[in-house]
């Protein structure tokens, strides 16, 4: 599809579109209620994910429990000790990061368990150091603090839809490692997660999202507008993690097409590098590493 000079908030081309995937060209329209069939064959197996069936909701229900509970743990650990603990959740729209942070947060006490999904900055906000809005929100003694996107949207979002100037982009992959190391440097357990999924999968939740009456309203003209950007949030993802994968700030890829076994994963990885009292590392589990690992290395696989 031929990009237009039309700004990001325009409103986006109405009727079906036409994607190149695989060296395929395929017909994609989100007003019709059907699922195309190449759509729900591959929606599981989109960019070579590894499994070709999603975990057994008996498994990941019991495995779930004994997560949450150790993040109970954790979290009386916390308060016990005033550590504290930040971790963002990025990815493409419907990586799945709301549904990761629910179940993390499920059980958990909210009084010292935050989470921050900050809308489009205010005219105020606009005028301040980038940083400063997120900066705010950081947690104090003894919280856990979920960032449900962050300043990331600058290494992604902004640049791909035109919502900041190539300047300001790289000033943001420059400046970025330095303000990680604050927080390193500062003490806080810091994650930073990318749920990685396959461009199927990502078409099949966007399709869901139309057609559900109890999701349609996290489906957006952005979402529509982004169908036919793939390639171009690919590129901005890859020279992000390139630019701020650092040893004390590593980004942490998760593949994401099941969204049970990612969700597990993302939990047990947390656990595994909080040092609380009574940690039960059998009932944590040991990684998946054919869907966890670090920087741009795993990000290829």
């Amino acid at each position: 599809m031929k990009k237009t000079k039309e700004s990001p908030a325009a409103e986006p081309a109405k009727g079906p579109l036409k994607i190149r995937i695989d060296g395929k060209e395929r017909e994609f329209d989100i007003e019709n209620p059907e699922l195309p069939a190449w759509i729900e064959d591959n929606k599981l197996t989109a960019g070579d994910y590894p499994y070709d069936k999603k975990m057994k909701s008996e498994e990941y229900d019991e495995t779930l429990e004994r997560l949450q509970i150790e993040l109970v743990k954790a979290q009386a650990w916390l308060q016990a000790t005033g550590k504290r603990v930040m971790s963002l959740f990025e990815g493409r729209d419907a990586a799945g990061k709301g549904g990761t942070i629910f179940v993390l947060r499920q059980y958990l006490n909210p009084r010292t368990a935050r989470n921050v999904a900050l809308t489009k900055p205010t005219p105020t906000e606009v005028g301040q150091w980038y940083f400063q809005r997120y900066v705010d929100h950081f947690p104090t003694s003894g919280e856990f603090v979920t960032f449900d996107r962050s300043w990331y949207n600058r290494g992604g979002v902004e640049p791909v839809m035109g919502f900041c100037t190539p300047e300001q982009h790289e000033k943001f992959l420059d400046e970025t490692p330095h303000f990680e190391r604050l927080i390193s440097n500062e003490g806080i357990y810091f994650f930073k997660f990318w749920l990685n999924i396959g461009r199927e999968t990502q078409l099949e939740r966007f399709h869901d999202r139309r057609w559900s009456p109890l999701k349609n309203w996290k489906f957006s003209p952005i979402d529509i507008a982004g169908i036919t950007k793939w390639d171009d949030y690919t590129k901005a993802r890859d020279q992000m993690v390139e630019r701020t994968h650092k040893q004390f700030a590593p980004w942490i890829i998760v593949r994401a097409n099941d969204k049970r076994r990612s969700r597990l994963a993302a939990m047990r990885r947390i656990l595994l590098s909080l040092p609380y009292d009574g940690r039960d590392l059998d009932a944590i589990g040991k990684e998946d590493k054919k869907i966890i690992g670090e920087g741009p290395s795993f990000l290829e696989k």
